[in-house]
């Protein structure tokens, strides 16, 4: 029997009857602490819910990795290794280099060299490119619910793919450092780097029509 909790509101609806957590002020404390909940294992392993189907009591499973932990398989889980495409997968590890986002120093990154280092006794990848991490203009976390950043679409529609790839490609994202994204930058880029290539291109090929040059004469 299992049931997925979502929230703490919810965490403690399904141990009203045990009450080891209560509610005050708007805050949910565990009965044996008096202290705020934290669900992490040292303290959500006492918790006892009841099925709402069955009525059972119900304890947390003790042994749990983390839901991304299998995602450090990747490089052979990918190619079915070793039940099938032995070759394929030897010809392409380790990888000449992942690229990922910073935060992924304790994630991807980490679970590929654990599982590599204990499956072939060798890391997985040769090099690291990481990317720093883009952020509201306000140096928050963009979020749907936020709206804190502008919509994409419109973005492209307004200013052009090219100058919000350039933007980012010459921007501190690139060295691993955090990118406070403003559409002011992206119309920057168009301003002194597009509009000056496109003007060069208008009044070379104004003037080389003129005196019909062809570079392929």
């Amino acid at each position: 029997m299992q049931v997925c909790v979502s929230s703490i509101a919810e965490l403690y609806e399904l141990n009203k009857e045990f009450g080891d957590i209560y509610l005050k002020d708007g805050q949910y404390y565990y009965t044996f602490t008096n202290e705020l909940v934290d669900i992490h294992k040292h303290f959500v392993d006492k918790i006892r819910l009841k099925d709402p189907q069955s009525g059972k009591t119900l304890t947390r499973v003790t042994e749990v990795l983390d839901c991304w932990f299998e995602s450090g398989s990747m490089p052979y889980a990918q190619k079915h290794f070793p039940f099938g495409e032995k070759d394929r997968f030897t010809n392409t590890f380790p990888a000449d280099f992942i690229a990922e986002g910073l935060d992924q120093t304790r994630g991807w990154f980490y679970t590929l060299m654990v599982l590599s280092t204990a499956l072939f006794d060798k890391p997985p990848f040769h090099h690291v490119l990481v990317n720093g991490l883009i952020l509201a203009e306000d140096g928050k976390k963009m979020s749907k619910s936020l709206k804190n950043y502008p919509d994409p679409e419109l973005l492209l529609s307004k200013h052009g793919a090219d100058a919000l790839r350039f933007y980012i490609l010459s921007s501190p994202a690139t060295r691993a450092e955090d990118l406070r994204f403003s559409e002011q930058g992206v119309e920057e880029v168009v301003k002194s780097v597009l509009l000056p290539i496109w003007n060069t291109y208008s009044f070379f090929t104004t003037y080389a029509n003129i005196d019909g040059w062809s570079p392929r004469k």
